[in-house]
């Protein structure tokens, strides 16, 4: 499967991915952050898919939480190996301002430019099965599990989004800086894999991710069979009134996205920039 990169170089690689994004042009940070926010909201679409049916029972969540964490991870490699622009793994690029080799000004405009072009993308795929009959699947089961999943994730207090954002993205750029490490596409789609799967089995919460699962539930609600196939679930009346674009905004997007800046940014660039800092002439380490 090729060389593996040690930690250091690992480092080095991320820091010079960093500069490389600094410097892309606005079309192309759109048009890949188009792309990224689509691959992640079909692993989304395709792991509710899979396990919509274990998902609507209480007795086997759990089994379906590990089925969903076996689909997800090919939205990643898409980004990775296809090529997209994804703010989640973009966070990394905190490494490359601490290093110097990129401007907090450039470091922004990509952040901003892509998480738009991911929200462009991921509603986009969303509309598209909202629309496309998918889901009707299971006899409306489909569509109130969806229903039900987004109302879960609006209805979470602003520290637990923030903290659940935080695990979630600690995890996935690991996934990222793992997968610099490995040289050929087997040895990146597996470093991709587990903590992908990892992540989503134990229920964190991604931004990007969200951008279809959210969506795709305020689309569902609009269904009056999944509706109340979802009150069926034990969704409850209020909580299926906050399901909005409002209450995903300011309820799940903000504190989910500020709890992704400070996983990926503090708990893997800065953990690694501190752990691999380079060494001045005197000093110890």
């Amino acid at each position: 499967m090729g060389r593996l990169l040690k930690p250091q170089e690992i480092l080095e690689a991320s820091v010079d991915a960093s500069e490389s994004r600094a410097a892309s042009g606005l079309v192309r940070l759109a048009v890949l952050g188009f792309l990224a926010g689509a691959f992640i909201a079909f692993a989304a679409e395709a792991s509710n898919m899979a396990a919509f049916n274990l998902l609507a029972d209480p007795g086997s969540y759990g089994l379906g939480r590990v089925l969903a964490g076996g689909v997800f991870g090919v939205g990643l490699m898409l980004v990775v190996l296809a090529g997209g622009e994804l703010f989640t793994g973009n966070v990394l690029m905190i490494g490359g301002v601490i290093r110097g080799r990129v401007g907090v000004g450039s470091m922004l405009r990509n952040w901003v430019v892509v998480y738009i072009a991911n929200f462009i993308g991921s509603v986009f795929i969303a509309w598209l099965i909202a629309h496309s009959g998918l889901l009707h699947s299971g006899g409306e089961l489909l569509g109130a599990v969806t229903v039900k999943i987004a109302a879960g994730k609006v209805g979470l207090t602003f520290p637990s989004a923030f903290i659940l954002g935080l695990l979630c993205n600690w995890l996935v750029c690991l996934a990222v800086w793992l997968s610099f490490g490995a040289e050929s596409m087997t040895g990146k789609m597996l470093a991709i894999f587990f903590p992908i799967g990892l992540f989503v089995l134990s229920g964190f919460e991604h931004s990007v991710a969200n951008m279809y699962y959210v969506p795709a539930g305020i689309f569902a609600k609009a269904d009056a069979s999944a509706a109340a196939l979802a009150l069926d679930l034990g969704v409850t009346r209020e909580a299926m009134d906050a399901l909005g674009w409002p209450g995903f905004l300011v309820r799940n997007l903000l504190p989910v996205t500020l709890g992704n800046i400070v996983g990926g940014g503090v708990f893997v660039s800065g953990a690694y920039l501190l752990a691999f800092r380079k060494r001045r002439i005197g000093a110890d380490g």
